[in-house]
């Protein structure tokens, strides 16, 4: 919830530190219904009283939004008074400091806080009428490793002792080390509606059920998400199955009607990569910071929400 006005901020001109963006995100979402999946996490330092868990999570949500380290986050902090307003601290109160930022982040990482608010925030927004069902396109983009990869041998390839999250992967014929980003993306409206962060080395496929939300009338993926048992569910589901077919070494040649229908589904399926592409270029996430599994995968989680809370935005008023 806001903090109260302090004195100073009750002098000076309401209009110092206005910004829009910020103003309307705030208004956007009920952010007292996140106390919940908050409560239990400390948010200060061991002795010092701590800050308010949501205005950590809010800082947490400019920081992905503004792509700041953890020294960045704190000096903008210090500088920003519209970062100040969002997040709740009044003028003439303390400041997280980087340390304070990390260890929230942690603490709200190990307790699955930042998936939870997550979808509190999509509950929100679908009940404004943005989630729209018609289908959900489902992909995954390769994400860096923070640590430069070691040399990799015949094999399975070698894990970095300091990151022991990431693993390699190939694609193209090219090998990659770090983390694969999934997501389940609402036809119709951009917004994410499931996330998955995972060691690169998991196939695409092998997420699919997860993602599959279920309520939505077609899924649409490329060819690395086909099974025969997932075109059945999806049919039992009375779901449209719009999994493109693949090659096969009994089938080394598409036939003209699959040929057609993957050109189909690639046209409806094309906008999932606007995600990959604002994350990696607008958001700074082409490489992960943490040295984890787990507080990478709340730093994606941060970063899909402030995506849809700016793709709410627009769609709310284009």
């Amino acid at each position: 919830m806001t903090a109260q006005r302090s004195l100073v901020e009750a002098l000076i001109d309401p209009r110092l530190g206005t910004n829009e963006r910020l103003s309307r995100i705030d208004a956007l979402i009920a952010w007292d219904r996140l106390e919940g999946p908050l409560s239990g996490l400390r948010s200060g330092e061991t002795g010092r009283p701590p800050y308010p868990a949501l205005m950590m999570l809010k800082a947490l949500y400019l920081q992905a939004l503004y792509d700041l380290s953890d020294p960045g986050l704190e000096e903008a902090l210090l500088d920003r008074l519209s970062f100040r307003r969002f997040c709740g601290l009044g003028m003439d109160g303390g400041t997280p400091d980087e340390t304070t930022i990390c260890r929230f982040r942690a603490a709200a990482a190990s307790g699955g806080v930042l998936e939870a608010c997550f979808g509190e925030i999509n509950r929100q927004l679908d009940a404004k009428g943005l989630m729209l069902r018609k289908g959900t396109l489902l992909d995954a983009s390769i994400v860096t490793a923070t640590h430069k990869p070691p040399a990799r041998p015949k094999g399975m390839g070698a894990a970095n002792p300091k990151e022991p999250g990431a693993d390699w992967t190939n694609k193209a014929g090219k090998s990659y080390f770090g983390y694969k980003m999934h997501v389940a993306v609402d036809q119709g409206s951009g917004l994410i509606r499931k996330v998955a962060f995972t060691p690169a080395r998991l196939l695409d496929g092998q997420l699919a059920e997860a993602l599959i939300c279920g309520d939505e009338a077609a899924v649409y993926a490329d060819r690395a998400y086909e099974s025969a048992k997932r075109r059945a569910a999806l049919k039992a589901a009375g779901i449209k199955d719009r999994i493109m077919h693949r090659r096969h070494r009994y089938m080394p040649v598409l036939p003209r009607w699959m040929a057609r229908r993957n050109h189909l589904i690639a046209r409806r399926r094309a906008p999932v990569e606007a995600v990959f592409s604002a994350m990696k270029r607008l958001y700074g996430k082409a490489r992960t910071r943490c040295h984890s599994l787990a507080r990478n995968a709340a730093d994606y989680l941060a970063f899909a929400t402030v995506y849809n809370l700016t793709r709410s935005l627009r769609l709310i008023q284009p």
